[in-house]
């Protein structure tokens, strides 16, 4: 089964804890603050490789989560990293943001990668906290959670040369006989229900890749048919071969069809309208020479040089693939949906800070406490931290100002404690309180 579309949730692991843990050994009863930071949690990519041709590893999977950083230790030993996950997409798959469309990456290479989401940071120990003042901190950091997001893939075949037409032109015929590929051929519209590559190999040319999608109709850009869900895997085609069938059996007119697919490929992108393309009139072999010099005419009348063939018998076919070989050597690669990945600089997606208040209870979020919030506390060493670190953010004075008093309750995330007014004690629990929760 070809699945060329698929939505999954990526979510990288959580940072380690940061350890306390205070130095004891027979020479050192009393030793200084020693816990280690915590590991990074595992990030989540997005690596090409040529091995896959589908996206149908993601049909009974949708959720993907790297693993989580190992907590610190003792004697300052740093937890370890979380393992990344590692999750492998074909050649052209092109990755976006789910909730706005957002083309975040473009996979065309072996083995390039896309960081679909960071590992949080480990949290800090109780070792980083120590100063002269502070000589005996007994309050550490939480790791910061992992990144969490929906993407859309979507799989853009890479060919050369991308085949298109009327149902039943013989487009599939035509890639049987220039190449290995084998697709289901019968005298029927849209046997044709799935993209197909081949490889052609003319003597000792280049040899370059073909791809053939499900027949256009008029409105395939609007949905009719198959075109809309597969005219995508040809937009990476330098050069497009324009099959239309020349001898009438279906009782269809060989320019209007040409003029009708080409109408399909400017409504569904206008680049891919103005791609080089070769016209080839197949199915050459039901009609006469007089017959087919006619509609040799008719086009060379409107300006377009047509070519016919017959796929079924082979008449005109190596001609028509020489000419391609030779019109993709003067034509350059395809670009990336994306420019080269460059350094961006964003504005922080919260506010500095957020101060919401429901009665006597305030909630306090936004960049500036983002940290803040994610201390483990065990005593007053840590409540003198968080204080002193409030006091000098400005988030007191601006509590103050939206009507703090003692015995208000202050929420910071998980963390949350009892506000007093300091009075003559310079104790940090006089003026905090003593209800303190350090969250999960």
């Amino acid at each position: 089964m070809f699945i060329d579309e698929a939505k999954i949730y990526v979510e990288s692991g959580k940072g380690g804890d940061g350890a306390i843990s205070f130095h004891r050994t027979r020479r050192h009863p009393k030793g200084g603050p020693d816990g280690g930071d915590g590991g990074r949690g595992g990030a989540v990519l997005l690596r090409a490789t040529a091995t896959l041709n589908t996206l149908q590893q993601f049909k009974h999977r949708v959720h993907f989560r790297a693993e989580d950083g190992a907590a610190g230790g003792p004697n300052r030993q740093t937890g370890r990293d979380g393992r990344p996950l590692i999750i492998d997409v074909p050649l052209g798959t092109v990755i976006k943001d789910a909730e706005t469309a957002e083309v975040l990456a473009d996979l065309v290479t072996e083995g390039e990668e896309f960081l679909a989401a960071r590992g949080g940071e480990g949290g800090r120990g109780n070792a980083y906290f120590a100063t002269p003042t502070r000589q005996a901190p007994r309050f550490s950091e939480r790791g910061a959670p992992g990144e969490g997001r929906w993407l859309k893939l979507e799989l853009q075949l890479l060919a050369d040369v991308g085949i298109v037409g009327y149902p039943n032109a013989g487009k599939s015929t035509l890639i049987s006989a220039a190449s290995a590929a084998r697709p289901k051929i019968a005298p029927y519209p849209f046997t044709t229900l799935e993209p197909c590559l081949g490889v052609v190999q003319l003597d000792e040319r280049a040899p370059f890749t073909l791809v053939d999608i499900p027949g256009l109709i008029e409105g395939a850009h609007a949905g009719r048919g198959l075109g809309d869900r597969f005219l995508r895997h040809v937009e990476r085609s330098r050069l497009l071969l324009h099959l239309v069938d020349i001898s009438g059996s279906e009782g269809r007119d060989p320019l209007e069809d040409y003029h009708k697919v080409n109408e399909e490929l400017r409504a569904f992108s206008p680049t891919l309208a103005e791609r080089p393309q070769v016209v080839a009139g197949n199915k050459a072999d039901l009609l006469s020479a007089e017959g087919v010099r006619e509609v040799v005419e008719r086009f060379a009348a409107q300006g377009i040089e047509m070519h016919p063939v017959s796929a079924l018998t082979g008449q005109g076919l190596r001609e028509l693939l020489q000419l391609c070989s030779e019109r993709l050597a003067e034509l350059k690669p395809c670009q990336p949906r994306v420019t080269p990945r460059r350094r961006v600089y964003r504005l922080p997606a919260e506010p500095e800070l957020l101060i919401s208040r429901d009665g006597d209870s305030f909630t306090v979020s936004g960049e500036q406490v983002r940290r803040l919030a994610r201390l483990i506390i065990k005593d007053w060493t840590g409540l003198d931290y968080l204080l002193e670190q409030l006091e000098r953010l400005g988030v007191i004075r601006e509590l103050r100002q939206h009507g703090l008093q003692g015995g208000a309750l202050i929420r910071l995330g998980d963390l949350e404690f009892t506000y007093k007014e300091r009075l003559t004690s310079e104790s940090p629990a006089d003026i905090l309180g003593t209800e303190t929760s350090t969250g999960r």
